[in-house]
């Protein structure tokens, strides 16, 4: 059974803002190497490959189906932060918005009765837990450390751990 020309549409849509979260995370990835946080840039780094492989799923699987990806134009992403606390207050708040975007998928494949869509989605109902989590962990330690001093430095040593996606270390945020 093929996509329905709805369920088509809201996919290539998120393939855009799969993709657009990437860039967001390369953005803030930048900011972080300006201000020389490395451990940060590099965890952002990690995100933005990991968002990449979202959007390519998308894309592979709306082709398994026998639709068409129509790729759309991604918003350029905010370039100013103020600080690591900001940006992860940032990217809790849009990982919600990328957790309600799935959901409105996946209750469109329940109303479409497209079963193969909702086993394809429910990966990525359980990847967002994860990316709440590991938002949610980041940020509650900032708040805790501070946005100066030596624990922000501890804890941009400790990103720097974080692995490659495939190979990804238990640091703060796996």
């Amino acid at each position: 059974m093929a996509l329905s020309q709805k369920l088509l549409d809201a996919m290539n849509e998120q393939v855009k803002h799969e993709l657009y979260s990437a860039y967001l995370y390369l953005s803030m990835s930048a900011y972080c190497e300006s201000v020389n946080l490395p451990g940060f840039a590099h965890w952002l780094r990690v995100q933005v490959q990991e968002e990449m492989q979202h959007g390519m799923k998308f894309y592979d699987f709306i082709n398994e189906r026998g639709g068409r990806v129509v790729l759309q134009a991604i918003d350029r992403p905010p370039t100013a932060f103020e600080s690591p606390l900001d940006i992860f207050e940032k990217t809790l708040e849009h990982e919600r918005k990328v957790t309600d975007l799935i959901h409105g998928l996946y209750a469109l494949a329940v109303e479409e009765k497209d079963y193969a869509s909702q086993v394809f989605l429910q990966w990525f109902v359980t990847e967002q837990v994860e990316e709440e989590n590991s938002a949610t962990q980041i940020l509650e330690t900032l708040r805790r450390i501070g946005d100066q001093g030596h624990a922000l430095l501890v804890l941009d040593r400790e990103l720097a751990r974080r692995g490659a996606v495939g190979g990804q270390s238990d640091g703060p945020g796996e």
